[in-house]
């Protein structure tokens, strides 16, 4: 497997791979990382979909990309997917996925014109004093001393970062920046997770630094992910002969491990209540999604809360990937991910509105008609003032095919699970559903007297509980997270958000992409470059115009920045004077 550039091998496609109607693919998981996987195992490894199997412990595909409506429950969405024009991987994949929406066109030319016609902005990124405008106004507010920190974060080498806390080199000055209010709420990270993490996400987005105040960095599938990405992947798995099995739980893969040679020799795993095994051969090439941030969520109602699952490493893929570990020190160590979760959990919820009521205060807060099918609060507004830290979205409306006209479906979350509310005086994990949206609607500004009977009769809710939301965002070093393809593996590959793979950012949905590639590609030897992360972070004008983003507006000239502060002298800016370097700052207005 080898990365490339440009649009010479992104249209090219392969040779069929030697052997490659010999062998057999087995695939742990059927989340966006093996439902991948086995489409460029179709696609470009011209493996026959009858020699590709997938095992699923739940009843359905899709993972963490879910959106489902329930008998009972109604509609639920466990989160929502921010994504980008430099998914490469992710958009290499959906070229080739028919639309389920448009006869003729890919899924990607579906999500094109989708996102030209109607591009993402938010008009309101923060609230305060109960439904008032936070004003952020585009500003990131960081002070000389906390821009000076990012520097130094975003220059570092990975290895220094290895089990540091973003509070290891972060103070309150940065904290209290809008810049922090963005990131944190955005991506989800707190002060305790990965300093190498954050690290990663400042160099793989800063192209979008711009963008991150009014998300217009961000674009969106036009229902939720499960059908706008999961089902049109599934008819073309099903449709090549793909086989899936659910209700089974693969519980260890046996290896057999001579020297530095590790080859997967069976499949162990329950079906339906039953013990079985399945015998592997060095032709049969097994994909694990190792770990799982939506392992044991738990789903509440309107008039119970969620129960949280307090056993660290409790669930199938922990123990599964725990159970691997324990045969060689290259498959990584889960325990560093999901051992601690009062660090790695935080709850959302899905709100579904009944009548008009609801719908009037959101319009006032998004400045947007919900109902038009267009854009709506252009991703999350943040309650700045929450002591729960609460974010609300709505996507396009309608999120889902089935929903009824005059409804809509919002998501809500909080970071801080575990302390007191703003109105209803408990912490968010102990609310019933009832509870969420009163504080909701208290944070939007509906009267304190027509909180609870609003909450009763126009709306229901959904709390989901989430005991690893975050498992990938904490602290690690080396070896922590295993390679994509292990050193020495034969026929084996880890997949997903636990498997590690250079430069790319852990929780969007092109990470579980890019590995899904690479492990195809390395286990098949397909003769075709996975092209590389997007590298943005070594273009000088990508970085001058990201620094004059986050400067808001001030010159060079105005700061005294130990980093710049040859450049701001008056000979340096002679010097360059007439050549294309003053072009550049004067381009990004940084003189």
């Amino acid at each position: 497997m080898y990365y490339s550039n440009g649009n010479y091998e992104a249209f090219a496609r392969p040779e069929k791979p030697k052997d490659v109607d010999k062998k057999s693919a087995y695939l742990v998981g059927s989340g966006l990382a093996a439902l991948a996987a086995a489409c460029f195992l179709v696609r470009d490894g011209q493996m026959k979909g009858e020699h590709i199997h997938i095992f699923e412990e739940m009843k359905l595909p899709g993972g963490a990309c879910d959106g489902i409506r329930d008998d009972q429950k109604g509609f639920i969405i466990r989160g929502g997917r921010e994504m980008e024009n430099h998914f490469e991987c992710l958009w290499d994949l959906f070229r080739s996925i028919p639309s389920t929406e448009t006869e003729g066109i890919s899924v990607l030319d579906e999500f094109y014109r989708l996102n030209k016609h109607d591009p993402n902005y938010s008009l309101m990124r923060a609230s305060v004093n109960r439904g008032q405008d936070a004003h952020t106004d585009g500003k990131f507010t960081l002070s000389e001393k906390a821009s000076m920190q990012i520097i130094k974060l975003f220059m570092t080498k990975d290895e220094d970062l290895y089990d540091k806390t973003i509070n290891d080199v972060f103070d309150n000055e940065f904290y209290s920046s809008n810049f922090w209010l963005y990131w944190q709420t955005m991506f989800a990270f707190e002060k305790w997770h990965s300093a190498l993490e954050m690290k990663l996400y400042l160099q793989r987005f800063i192209h979008h630094i711009g963008g991150l105040p009014d998300f217009s960095a961000l674009k969106f599938t036009k229902y939720n992910q499960y059908e706008s990405l999961i089902l049109p992947m599934m008819k073309y798995l099903e449709a090549h002969g793909v086989h899936f099995q659910y209700d089974t739980q693969v519980t260890n893969v046996i290896f057999d491990i001579r020297g530095n040679k590790k080859v997967a020799k069976q499949l162990v795993l329950v079906h339906e209540g039953r013990n079985e095994t399945i015998d592997l051969v060095e032709d049969d090439l097994v994909f694990v999604t190792n770990g799982s941030c939506t392992e044991n969520s738990t789903l509440g109602d309107d008039d119970h809360a969620p129960e949280m699952n307090t056993n660290p490493g409790e669930g199938g893929c922990w123990q599964l990937w725990k159970n691997i570990a324990a045969q060689d020190p290259a498959f990584g160590r889960p325990g560093k991910f999901c051992s601690d979760i009062g660090a790695t959990n935080w709850e959302s919820a899905t709100v579904t509105t009944l009548d008009d009521r609801i719908p009037k205060y959101i319009e006032k807060m998004c400045k947007r008609d919900p109902f038009s099918g267009k854009v709506v609060t252009g991703g999350i507004i943040t309650v700045k003032d929450s002591s729960w830290l609460m974010s609300y979205t709505l996507n396009r409306q309608p999120h889902f095919r089935e929903q009824p006209k005059g409804q809509l479906v919002v998501w809500v979350y909080g970071l801080y699970t575990d302390v007191p509310g703003d109105f209803i005086k408990k912490p968010m994990r102990e609310c019933t559903g009832n509870e969420i949206v009163q504080e909701w609607l208290y944070h939007m500004g509906v009267p304190e007297h027509e909180i609870p009977e609003m909450a009763r009769t126009g709306a229901h809710c959904i709390p989901c509980m989430m005991p690893y939301i975050t498992a990938f965002f904490m602290p690690r070093t080396k070896g922590d997270r295993p390679k994509v393809v292990p050193e020495g593996s034969v026929n084996f590959a880890f997949i997903g958000q636990f498997a590690d793979t250079v430069r790319d950012t852990v929780f969007t949905t092109e990470y579980s992409v890019r590995t899904a590639m690479e492990a195809v590609y390395t286990l098949l030897d397909v003769d075709r470059g996975v092209p590389e992360v997007f590298n943005s972070c070594y273009d000088v004008r990508v970085l001058l115009d990201s620094t004059s983003k986050m400067m808001d507006g001030k010159k060079l000239t105005d700061i005294k920045l130990p980093f710049i502060a040859s450049l701001v002298e008056k000979r340096a800016l002679k010097k360059v004077s007439g050549t294309i370097v003053e072009e550049l700052l004067q381009r990004y207005k940084l003189i």
